[in-house]
């Protein structure tokens, strides 16, 4: 790529496209295109076709998919399925027919076995049964290296696909029910701490700028409080899923944009699949090769946002998967190394959240 180039970022509003979008422009990149979900429906074939036309974009980075954490995977499981698979399917088929000289895809680590050895490595893949939970993403996401790893076997295309683990950062989704586990908590301790320390100035301006579930800052308070508590946040104290026990490992998504850059500019599809005789697992983990579990999580977030109520485990409800720990030897070897660890990236979550 030089700094002219044409690079259509689909997802550039996103946690990760809006990172790599960033990271693009701080590097000097200038012919940056983008389309808002409003001016491009991904999941339509013929509105995709005829942007390709339009625009004839060199290089693509597929950063757009429908996301959520354990609650949403679990419950809109279709949605999940059908439209990853629509969205890739699309994107993927116009930068063939549009002969785009390298197309980078974004998959995540669930594409692994539940029971994948750890860390996992990119070998691990489809060596077991996946977590039940996220199975139809995860089948999404292992379609759509699979379609890049295809290509390239077939027809000789730059196709990358890397597999990011726990992404967290500006721009994040903090929705109660569907965001992912840490910009979940930090919202609800964030929130616990405002009720416990009867601050509703702060509780409103949270409802104003995120409603929920059609309660906002001009609720009255009873309501507020009511519909709080459904999702375990209360004057007394702040209730989370599962155990604590599980193992996660979180990349701050501005590493993750950098990371993307990097083998957008530096790796080739060939490089990958080197001495392989059959060409398979060519993918990139992209992570930082570190875990916390959900508990310690927890108590870096409350000691963070200085709240000093009490935080307490519903067992009754799943763990997920109990580690996923990513083997990132492939991703150092190829020259890159993440530079921000959860502590710091915490403390920049939480100062992005409140400034709003």
């Amino acid at each position: 790529m030089d700094k002219q180039s044409k690079i259509y970022v689909a997802g550039h509003r996103g946690l990760v496209g809006s990172a790599i979008w960033q990271n693009l422009q701080s590097k000097g990149y200038t012919n940056l295109i983008g389309q808002s979900h409003q001016e491009l429906d991904l999941l339509d074939a013929v509105a995709v076709k005829s942007f390709f036309d339009r625009e004839k974009p060199e290089f693509v980075i597929l950063a757009a998919a429908y996301v959520g954490g354990i609650v949403a995977n679990n419950t809109y499981r279709a949605d999940f399925i059908y439209r990853n698979l629509q969205i890739q399917n699309n994107v993927i088929e116009e930068s063939f027919r549009h002969n785009v000289r390298k197309l980078l895809f974004l998959g995540s680590t669930c594409i692994y076995p539940r029971e994948a050895p750890q860390p996992m490595s990119e070998e691990a893949l489809l060596t077991g049964p996946l977590e039940y939970t996220n199975e139809p993403y995860a089948i999404a996401k292992i379609a759509g290296l699979k379609m890049c790893e295809s290509f390239n076997i077939q027809y000789g295309t730059n196709y990358i696909a890397v597999m990011p683990t726990n992404l967290y950062g500006p721009n994040d989704n903090f929705d109660l029910e569907k965001s992912h586990v840490l910009p979940a908590m930090i919202r609800k301790i964030h929130l616990a701490k405002a009720l416990m320390n009867d601050d509703w100035n702060t509780v409103r301006q949270d409802l104003t700028r995120r409603p929920v579930e059609g309660i906002s800052g001009n609720s009255t308070q009873q309501d507020m409080e009511s519909k709080l508590r459904k999702y375990g946040i209360s004057k007394e104290r702040v209730e989370l899923w599962g155990s604590g026990k599980p193992l996660r490992e979180f990349l701050w998504s501005e590493d993750m944009a950098d990371a993307s850059v990097y083998i957008m500019e530096n790796v080739d599809f060939p490089d990958l699949a080197k001495g392989k005789t059959e060409i398979r697992n060519c993918h990139i983990n992209i992570g930082t090769g570190k875990e916390i579990s959900i508990h310690d999580l927890a108590a870096l977030i409350r000691k963070t946002i200085g709240y000093t109520g009490e935080i307490t485990f519903d067992t009754s409800k799943p763990d997920g998967t109990m580690r996923k720990l990513t083997d990132v030897s492939r991703l150092n070897a190829l020259g890159w190394k993440h530079t921000i660890d959860v502590d710091e990236g915490v403390k920049r979550m939480y100062e992005w959240y409140i400034q709003g």
